[in-house]
């Protein structure tokens, strides 16, 4: 059952605050005597907490029977504080602009008032992973492991230009009105979709067809699939995590920068890029990994582009990320 923490007042590291924040989260299984079995699923653009159930349950990633499992949802996917959902002082265009780091030190008072004492992974898809970089640069000494998948310690310059682009077409449509739309900006938010199916998948799975294998009977199809998909979002909401997207940085705040950060890390990771990703190329985690002390380059090897690897979207990935799962909780 999803439950929200209430922050209160919070500071954010831009120096603007949100007025009554709230982080929603749903937790799985219990937390033992000494607060060490926790897992942490940060959540992941346009998802939310819920969003990870296909990794939850007897038989799967995570087992509850085992695990303490805390699913925590970003400010502004719509759930925890968002343009959508949030205290009339910061509302819809009033949002502030909310960092990764603001959402980690969000969710380090949350394990602490759940009395978590230590994580021994955070495993998390895109957005997910920028999190859990942020987790084991920032509070290296509560984190055994890291899974980011699909996923960097930062947004590139190309990663940027893409998201830039998606943003450009849904601020085209004059309903948009900066953000004090009285009615969604339906034209806006389908070509957002439209123009993100092309960055979402690879290459090889539209020339080989393997948009079939996820239901899609036509190339047209995903496009007309992933338009309708964004018409259902809250637009501002999409702008708020998008903007959050673009500034992720490991060590925005530490005094060796990104790579003085990322040398802080002491969690054992394996960093698992999607061979075919559009949004967070292979070769954007080979330098970032050879920069974490413990880490481990792992590729997940998939025709699927960026999707590869979201929950329970086909088992070949899914099998490939539960091993390496298992060899970080060694079992």
């Amino acid at each position: 059952m999803r439950s929200d923490f209430d922050i209160g007042r919070f500071e954010l590291i831009s120096g603007s605050n949100l007025p009554a924040a709230q982080l929603a989260y749903e937790t799985f299984g219990e937390l033992d005597p000494a607060g060490d079995n926790c897992i942490l699923l940060p959540s992941y653009y346009t998802g939310t907490s819920s969003s990870y159930a296909p990794w939850i349950g007897e038989g799967r990633l995570f087992d509850p029977a085992t695990w303490f499992i805390v699913a925590v949802n970003l400010f502004g996917n719509g759930v925890s504080s968002s343009p959508s959902r949030a205290h009339p002082d910061s509302a819809g265009a009033a949002f502030p602009d909310v960092d990764i780091a603001d959402n980690v030190i969000a969710q380090h008072r949350l394990l602490t008032h759940l009395g978590v004492k230590r994580i021994r992974l955070i495993a998390g898809w895109s957005m997910g992973a920028l999190q859990a970089y942020e987790w084991a640069a920032r509070y290296p000494e509560l984190v055994d492991a890291i899974l980011p998948i699909a996923g960097a310690a930062r947004c590139s310059p190309h990663n940027a230009v893409f998201l830039e682009g998606v943003k450009s077409a849904l601020l085209a449509d004059p309903a948009f009105r900066q953000g004090r739309y009285t009615a969604p900006p339906v034209q806006g938010l389908r070509a957002f979709g439209t123009v993100y199916a092309g960055w979402a998948y690879s290459q090889e799975f539209f020339r080989e067809g393997t948009y079939r294998e996820l239901g899609y009977p036509s190339v047209q199809a995903v496009v007309q699939g992933w338009a309708a998909d964004h018409e259902r979002e809250d637009a501002n909401d999409l702008l708020a995590m998008l903007g959050t997207w673009q500034s992720a940085a490991v060590g925005k705040d530490h005094p060796g920068g990104f790579e003085g950060a990322m040398a802080d890390i002491t969690a054992r990771a394996i960093v698992m890029p999607g061979s075919t990703d559009l949004y967070f190329p292979q070769a954007d985690s080979e330098r970032e990994v050879e920069l974490v002390r413990n880490g481990e380059l792992r590729p997940l090897v998939s025709d699927l582009g960026h999707v590869a690897g979201r929950p329970g979207v086909r088992a070949a990935e899914t099998a490939q990320i539960g091993a390496a799962v298992r060899e970080l909780l060694g079992s």
